[in-house]
């Protein structure tokens, strides 16, 4: 566990941090990769693999544990055609489950089967629930509507400690909410401290020894410190944070027929919007550190 007094993380984690990501960094091309639970490195071919390559880095195992990744820091990765240019990507900050409406009570086939829709590439047996939601404005394809239950945005508070986020269509009927309290907790553990590490993919089917992609991770990083719930509302509230999920049902028959759910809830932010997160940004250049 790393001491953190007053809401700031020990200086020296931060330190080791950085000091880690400069190795990296002057590694330059990594081939793309994973680890298990075990820690063994596994090849990763899928085009996400960034987030994996640098946890393996880092030795960072997947788990399901609302904790910081790394001696007390969240550490997200995201692609960037160029390292000078950082401010428009597009960053997953997390991707919890509902917690209430129909999605829950129904479950989450049900879910799909009625406020999805066929697939738009014609890929038989196939239902999506995908599309960008933003604070009151209708989605054109399912007809829901995101909304924030509880939050004042002139005051910028919450009013309502039982409020929630939630997807709701033209009959009012919650499609799917997220309470303020299943977020809260998550958010103030793995954003009070977090790092954004910018990368850059190439692919080519000649690569060796595992995959047939690498990545190579910038020297410019941004470090923020310090959060508060409602900092998150409030970015939702603007438009500038919204819910954007890819979530999928796909029918399959292999002798026996049985069904295929994804499940992935998604909120995402664009990068140059990241610094409203935090009490304090720092813009960190890996190549300052000797």
């Amino acid at each position: 566990m790393i001491p953190i007094e007053n809401g700031k993380i020990e200086w020296n984690s931060r330190q080791k941090l950085i000091e880690e990501l400069k190795r990296i960094h002057d590694l330059g091309w990594i081939d793309a990769k994973r680890l298990d639970s075990l820690k063994n490195v596994l090849p990763c071919s899928s085009s996400n693999c960034g987030g994996y390559t640098l946890e393996a880095e880092l030795g960072i195992t997947p788990n399901g544990y609302s904790e910081p990744d790394y001696l007390g820091w969240e550490i997200k990765q995201f692609g960037v055609s160029q390292f000078d240019k950082l401010d428009s990507s597009i960053i997953t900050l997390m991707t919890p489950e509902p917690t209430g409406g129909y999605y829950v009570i129904k479950g989450i086939d049900s879910f799909i089967r009625y406020y999805g829709y066929k697939d738009k590439l014609g890929r038989e047996a196939r239902y999506n629930f995908g599309g960008i939601y933003k604070i009151n404005k209708t989605h054109t394809t399912t007809g829901l509507t995101l909304i924030i239950d509880g939050y004042e945005p002139e005051s910028k508070r919450i009013k309502n400690s039982d409020g929630y986020i939630g997807l709701v269509d033209a009959k009012g009927t919650i499609a799917a909410s997220w309470s303020f309290s299943s977020l809260l907790k998550h958010w103030n553990t793995k954003h009070a401290n977090a790092c954004y590490v910018p990368s850059m993919r190439r692919s080519d089917e000649f690569l060796y020894p595992f995959s047939k992609q690498q990545y190579c991770f910038g020297n410019t990083v941004m470090l923020g410190t310090g959060t508060d719930f409602s900092f998150m509302l409030d970015q939702l509230a603007n438009g500038n944070l919204y819910y954007d999920p890819g979530i999928k049902l796909e029918l399959q028959i292999e002798g026996v027929r049985r069904q295929v759910i994804k499940r992935r809830s998604q909120f995402r932010i664009q990068s140059r919007n990241l610094k409203y997160l935090y009490h304090q940004n720092e813009i960190k250049d890996l190549k300052s550190e000797t």
